[in-house]
């Protein structure tokens, strides 16, 4: 089948090839029948894979063969010696303690679930995010962010190393020093761009709160968002552009709170609106860093600390809060590499094990 089925054959005779043959499998004894199995040097080269090489023997014993035959093996050790397994994959990532946990958890009543994650550690997440780490080939040089803007499909990608988001994260952080205190709700409006996420890990790493809140949103949905999070403020564009189209967002910001408003253009160096009194554009935004250190001390902070609101409707239809702490994203950093499951914290993930950030500035279906 490998050798006559192409891509651009019809989804049918796939289907059919498939079931043919299969047609003989014992579902009862050996479950469904599969589609495609790594070998087992592909296995070996995953990211759970090289850590069960390096820890199987040493952990297992004789019992470690390789990762596919020792998985349940290895889960099972994971769950009964978590003190051992948790320091074993934070190595894994560029997580840097400014005072380490005194235990991974500490939970007194064995009998109910729950404790507390990393008791007594200290850190800045969005510090890790920005730190060159040699152990994993993460340098300065490394290119933190891949970028294109719509309309230049044709052009190459633009690039950001470690060390240019870092400066641009720190000169954020500085011009925010001078408007809020710390601890202080700082909403983001905007699509996912380099910007935006410049701005997320400058709150963060200022020891500031972030507000997610969807582009997509009315100005009564923005409002809402704003007053249940008690943002001070807002970071949101001019416009949005998809399709070779502009649609309003500042407008809706406006509409929706009253709260201040950083506006940043979505195009260019000039706004395509006029802030209104009390709102700074992107430009002066930054200015507000001139004259001060272009390095930028973190705000450390347990690992319990709130650092991000999202908000969910669940079933409700209501806006229901979750409130976010760093842990959380450290325990799905670490889902995320084992697993390669990098969605809701992929950003954070990716730039703590030498990845990349891939950005599309427009609409994704824009040829």
């Amino acid at each position: 089948a490998a050798g006559v089925l192409r891509p651009d054959h019809p989804h049918a005779l796939h289907q059919l090839v498939y079931y043919s043959v299969y047609a003989g499998w014992d579902r009862a004894k050996r479950g469904p029948p599969p589609y495609w199995f790594p070998s087992p040097t592909d296995c070996k080269q995953t990211n759970l894979g090289r850590v069960m090489e390096q820890n199987g023997p040493k952990l297992l014993g004789a019992s470690y063969k390789d990762p596919i035959s020792s998985f349940a093996l290895f889960h099972k050790f994971s769950i009964e010696n978590q003190e051992v397994y948790w320091k074993i994959v934070l190595k894994e990532l560029s997580i840097k303690f400014v005072r380490e946990p005194t235990s991974i958890l500490d939970a007194p009543d064995k009998s109910k679930k729950g404790g507390t994650w990393f008791p007594g550690a200290v850190l800045n997440i969005a510090e890790c995010c920005l730190l060159p780490w040699p152990s994993q080939n993460k340098t300065d040089d490394s290119t933190a962010i891949v970028w294109r803007d719509e309309g230049f499909d044709d052009y190459p990608v633009n690039r950001m190393s470690l060390k240019e988001l870092r400066t641009q994260v720190m000169t954020v952080a500085n011009a925010l020093d001078t408007m809020f205190q710390k601890g202080d709700r700082i909403a983001i409006d905007m699509p996912m761009t380099c910007n935006a996420v410049i701005v997320y890990l400058a709150i963060i790493l200022g020891g500031f709160v972030v507000v997610g809140i969807a582009d997509s949103f009315a100005p009564q949905e923005i409002g809402t968002r704003m007053r249940v999070a008690k943002a001070k403020a807002i970071v949101t564009q001019d416009f949005i552009i998809r399709g070779g189209k502009k649609f309003p967002l500042y407008s809706r910001v406006m509409e929706g709170t009253s709260a201040k408003a950083i506006v940043i253009p979505a195009t260019g160096d000039r706004l395509g609106v006029t802030p209104r009194n009390g709102d700074m554009s992107w430009k002066d935004f930054l200015s507000r860093a001139a004259g001060r250190s272009s390095m930028y001390s973190p705000v450390y902070q347990s690992a319990d600390a709130l650092i991000n609101i999202l908000f969910s409707s669940g079933t409700t239809g209501k806006d229901c809060p979750e409130f976010l702490t760093q842990f959380p994203f450290i325990s799905g950093c670490i889902v995320s590499h084992v697993h390669n499951f990098t969605r809701a914290f992929d950003l954070f993930y990716l730039l703590l094990v030498q990845g990349s950030q891939k950005l599309y500035h427009g609409h994704n279906f824009v040829p």
